[in-house]
């Protein structure tokens, strides 16, 4: 009887373990799908810098952004509307934010808890690409409709804490849409994006060039690999 019983406990961890096993490998072999239908880990590993330009319709207002990336080191977000240049910077150490179309006057810190969520925004490989040395955690929810495909739906842990959900198409291992938690004036709420109009690159890499955004559809009209980006332009003006 006490033999039955250990077996059937041995038996049924094993066939837990397995599920465990399968499940993180089939996360795995998403990702490593995605890789593959973006460039490959080897050409994204090779990006140094990346800068894009797009437009975007705001209530009617046309808004000129322009991204400036370079890996590690920091990001650069720059908005132009109405006659009015803003911007947002983020660095490992600090960050600002100036948008003098919502009223501010001179650069402004951003918070501790911003600046710890927007790591991934100065790397510009993307937080799947090795993922686990960067310290974030990937994990299979399954499938899940969206606007009538079925998607792997898979949650991003990162090595912040932050939590983000993408939805990976299966037949063409892109992804659709992520939704992100962010914290904004001590509460938190859900980002959604959707991107679309993939196009390869010269340089072997395949970037969306439609992101829609929660405001409005990002259009990118110049994507430019690898520029010179002098760190200057991680400090902010009009302090």
């Amino acid at each position: 009887m006490y033999t039955t019983t250990i077996k059937r406990a041995v038996l049924g961890a094993c066939i837990l373990f397995s599920g465990m096993a399968a499940v993180a490998q089939t996360a795995d072999e998403i990702i490593d799908k995605h890789l593959t239908a973006i460039g490959g880990k080897d050409a994204w590993q090779k990006i140094n810098s990346i800068k894009q330009e797009g437009n975007v319709q705001v209530q009617g207002a046309d808004v000129a952004v322009s991204i400036t990336v370079l890996h590690g080191k920091g990001s650069r977000q720059d908005i132009a509307v109405m006659g009015m240049s803003g911007y947002q910077i983020l660095t490992p150490t600090a960050g600002w934010s100036y948008m003098p179309f919502q009223g501010q006057t001179k650069p402004e810190p951003v918070t501790a808890d911003q600046l710890k969520e927007s790591a991934d925004s100065y790397d510009a490989h993307g937080a799947l690409v090795n993922f686990k040395q960067k310290g974030h955690s990937v994990e299979y929810l399954g499938k899940e409709d969206i606007e009538g495909t079925e998607t792997f739906k898979l949650r991003v842990t990162h090595k912040s804490g932050k939590t983000e959900t993408i939805f990976v198409d299966p037949a063409s291992y892109y992804i659709v849409r992520t939704i992100t938690k962010q914290k904004a004036n001590g509460q938190e709420m859900d980002v959604t994006t959707n991107l679309s109009n993939y196009k390869k690159l010269p340089e072997g890499i395949v970037v969306p060039m439609s992101i829609g955004l929660p405001f409005g559809e990002l259009t990118i009209t110049k994507v430019e690999v690898n520029p010179p980006v002098d760190e200057k332009v991680f400090k902010p003006e009009n302090l």
